[in-house]
């Protein structure tokens, strides 16, 4: 039996079962879907993407999988030296796993460990946002603040080590203020918090943040598993505001298989490399640097890079500002567009209950979440086809009683 994710089994309705899937398609036994959320906001090449497909296809003639303790292989090589090549400023050393969650929870150990390593001990808190995701393993989850997804951890109560703190300013200096001779790192999603509603703020924020942990030596790290790779309509945030680590993951191998990767600053490596073993980072994921995972990233580095991609996803935001220019409706809250991102949020859940088998039944894959019915589209989607699945949006509501 299949215990599916975020589901009460008991009430659950059956999923829909894929027998194929190419481009932005996904095809059931009686539908051609567009996938408008990228199979959680993965798959930006789209499906069976010949050139990934190949650079699997040749790696698995090779081998599969060999383990990163004691061995190492071309592609992890060849992966750490594009990803240090490509990525802004000193985040030069990679640090590979399995799953985006799995990348943070190295983030924060490594957060962590780098001022027991010069021994300040004292700081063991985390400064982050409310409404975060960062994942969930248990870490992630307290360092999270979003109750619909981790209301598990009230049976250990308020957690001493984590703040939360809205993204203003502001509440921002004063955390600062208070905490910072306590404070390991602030983790943030930047710019975009994904699972906690799509919610969005302004660089200036994360700006005031960078001076602040620069001020008090307090690591500043980019969780940009969603907002990396253009999400957000930056190549990555990063590029914008430079943390000391950033965590990637989801689109890193275009959606093809799960992986991850941790990249520090040179400071912070240097904060590790050490004649003491006891300063080494202890942490080894079985499948860190799997050679299929990492063939799989450097083909997607690939067309991310040479067909330019950036441009795609102006085109994707230019079409959806156009097409939901004017458009209201009494149950709509807000609507926010960021980049390849779009989001819907509604007063109720209720009002858009029913929404994922109206879409289903005009061709288009979606799954709204609490208030929030969104589109996170492949990059590759065609103008036709995005404006189907915003037109289907729109058609739900204009369906509604006013």
């Amino acid at each position: 039996m299949i215990w599916y994710p975020y589901e009460q089994m008991k009430t659950m309705k059956a999923p829909y079962s894929v027998v194929d899937a190419e481009g932005v398609f996904l095809y059931t036994k009686d539908r051609k879907l567009i996938d408008s959320v990228s199979s959680w906001w993965s798959v930006i090449h789209g499906y069976k993407h010949p050139v990934i497909n190949r650079a699997i296809e040749e790696q698995l003639h090779r081998f599969a999988h060999v383990m990163l303790g004691g061995l190492t292989h071309e592609p992890v090589q060849a992966l750490s030296d594009k990803l240090q090549s490509w990525l802004p400023g000193d985040l030069d050393c990679c640090f590979f796993s399995d799953s985006g969650s799995v990348a943070v929870e190295v983030a924060l150990k490594m957060a962590l460990q780098y001022y027991i390593n010069r021994g300040e001990t004292g700081r063991t808190k985390i400064l982050a946002l409310e409404h975060a995701y960062h994942g969930d393993t248990f870490k992630t989850m307290e360092a999270g603040d979003d109750e619909d997804y981790h209301f598990v951890l009230k049976a250990y109560g308020k957690s001493p080590h984590v703040i939360h703190i809205p993204t203003s300013i502001p509440a921002l200096e004063e955390a600062f203020s208070r905490y910072h001779g306590e404070l390991n790192c602030f983790l943030a999603e930047p710019l975009l918090q994904g699972a906690g509603g799509m919610r969005m703020y302004d660089l200036s924020f994360l700006k005031r943040a960078k001076e602040l942990c620069s001020r008090y030596g307090v690591l500043l790290i980019f969780d940009e598993v969603a907002t990396g790779f253009g999400r957000t309509g930056n190549r990555f945030v990063a590029d914008l505001v430079l943390p000391d680590i950033l965590v990637l993951g989801k689109a890193l191998t275009g959606g093809y298989i799960g992986h991850a990767v941790t990249v520090a600053s040179r400071r912070v490596y240097e904060g590790f490399y050490d004649d003491n073993p006891s300063h080494a980072l202890m942490h080894g994921p079985t499948f860190m640097g799997n050679a299929l995972a990492c063939s799989a990233a450097l083909a997607s580095i690939q067309l991310f890079e040479s067909q330019n991609y950036m441009s795609k996803i102006r085109k994707i935001e230019e079409i959806t500002r156009r097409e939901m220019k004017g458009f209201s409706h009494p149950f709509v809250k807000e609507i926010r567009i960021m980049g390849a991102c779009i989001c819907i949020e509604v007063h109720d859940p209720s009002h858009i209950r029913g929404y994922q088998e109206f879409a289903y039944e005009r061709g288009v894959f979606s799954r709204p979440f609490l208030n929030y019915l969104y589109a996170m589209v492949p990059y590759v989607i065609g103008e036709e086809e995005l404006v189907k699945v915003l037109r289907t949006m729109k058609e739900w509501f204009a369906a509604l009683p006013a």
